[in-house]
């Protein structure tokens, strides 16, 4: 796709309201954008299986480091700009319109500066199935400017990148998105499908059946709980690490 052109002042002024879908890498996202789209929101037209917008995808490989070291520039403004504004134009109708890009949540600041009335969603898993996980892009790509250089890859590191980005997400959303903020726990949508089918839909001022959408849509997964089958003393010191993100969001420690 061709980049996308500038946006005039005028454009940009009449965008409001996006939706954005975001979590560490592994999450569980590709399920919840599937539920919004089945709810009839615009969420990009070009985009790969896992229902990630490429553009975002794109852009978050170039500025989610700067972004992270409060390095927001002109530069870095006039691309969102530019994305959002095609993304914008490419609706076929008034409805809700947005994106699903994981990595949307290291840019939570940023994206809610440039972009009034911006609805997150934060989607948040086990930080212990998480550090088991094969997908460990983000840990790759940001590990270092989340955590410092000098770590290896190992499920340690990747609980600690789960701690710090929900953590900051979480308490960023809370202060300053109030009820533009929706967190919920994968864990919870594979209990409860139509219950937190139902929440996600009405965050986003989206229609559909949640019951049906969710019964063809959320299939829990084998990896759920993935974690109870790791060493003991392993799985202490992944607690011992992020014990105040696991109790924050609701993971109870193996040992109670």
């Amino acid at each position: 796709m061709p980049p996308p052109a500038p946006v005039s002042p005028e454009t940009w002024a009449e965008i409001s309201g996006a939706g954005v879908i975001g979590a560490t890498g592994g999450s569980g996202t590709r399920v919840l954008a599937r539920i919004v789209l089945r709810g009839g929101m615009f969420i990009g037209s070009d985009r790969n299986r896992s229902e990630d917008a490429l553009d975002f995808a794109a852009y978050s490989d170039r500025w989610v480091d700067d972004a992270l070291a409060g390095r927001w520039s002109a530069a870095m403004t006039d691309e969102l700009r530019a994305l959002v504004a095609r993304q914008w134009a490419g609706r076929d109708s008034d409805g809700p319109w947005g994106w699903k890009e994981p990595r949307s949540v290291y840019l939570l600041p940023f994206l809610t500066e440039e972009l009034p009335g911006l609805r997150f969603l934060h989607v948040v898993r086990d930080g212990r199935d998480m550090a088991f996980s094969d997908n460990q892009v983000q840990l790759r790509k940001h590990g270092a400017a989340v955590l410092g250089e000098g770590g290896e890859l190992s499920p340690l590191r990747s609980i600690e990148l789960w701690r710090e980005v929900n953590l900051r997400a979480a308490d960023f959303g809370e202060r300053e998105l109030g009820p533009r903020y929706l967190r919920i726990r994968f864990e919870d949508l594979c209990a409860d499908p139509p219950a937190v089918t139902a929440a996600v839909l009405g965050f986003f001022g989206l229609h559909g059946d949640a019951g049906a959408i969710s019964c063809e849509e959320v299939s829990p997964p084998s990896s759920l709980g993935r974690w109870r089958d790791e060493d003991a003393s392993t799985i202490a010191g992944l607690e011992a690490a992020a014990g105040e993100a696991l109790r924050r969001f609701g993971y109870q420690s193996s040992s109670e």
